[in-house]
């Protein structure tokens, strides 16, 4: 006689922590949502030692913020001023809470599209924008199109996809591929502005 198989559990809300800087082991919520896919703290822990630890005076924007774990690590190591930017009402009401806890005031949030976010940025005034757009939704060619512009001469583009992009991808966006890395099903892309 078989048995029925046991009912799948849904999966509990879980945290992830911010892993360096002034906030560095405080816990992010992560809200049970499709879709909702933290960077992982390997991924994170990499771009930040090719960023360098230190963040001072930096202007930044986390395009697709979600649990806002790219964008808060940034404010943490002194990133001046953080834009974190999110269209779902509850994730943005759970972020405006994580920024007044921290008392963040360089972290702003608002609630809106990304794309039209970046593109209203002036341009060349942003130092490093975080684009980790949700992996189904086919926007990294609009998401690299409308931050470009924003980025100075020397700032820097992370891009986080299901694939690796460079080459000619990149090129007609006026990027290069400066760094890269992988773990499990993520590819994680500093990029910069083709000289």
């Amino acid at each position: 006689m078989s048995r029925p198989a046991p009912a799948a559990r849904r999966s509990l809300p879980h945290q992830v922590r911010i892993i360096g800087g002034a906030w560095k082991r405080t816990p992010l919520p992560v809200a049970d949502r499709p879709g909702l896919r933290p960077t992982p703290d390997r991924v994170r822990e990499t771009l930040f030692n090719w960023l360098g630890q230190d963040l001072t005076g930096w202007r930044c924007v986390d395009a697709f913020a979600g649990t806002g774990a790219l964008g808060l690590e940034a404010a943490s190591r002194g990133a001046a001023d953080v834009l974190l930017v999110e269209a779902e009402g509850t994730l943005v009401d759970q972020l405006r809470a994580l920024a007044k806890k921290l008392d963040a005031r360089n972290v702003r949030v608002q609630r809106g599209n990304a794309l039209t976010v970046l593109a209203a940025l002036p341009p060349g005034g942003t130092d490093l924008v975080f684009l980790d757009p949700p992996f189904d939704a086919d926007l990294f060619d609009r998401a690299l199109a409308a931050a470009r512009p924003a980025i100075g001469p020397g700032g820097f583009i992370y891009l986080e996809a299901p694939a690796a992009w460079g080459g000619v991808a990149l090129a007609r966006h006026g990027l290069e591929l400066h760094r890269h890395t992988k773990a499990g099903a993520v590819h994680g892309h500093l990029l910069r502005p083709v000289a």
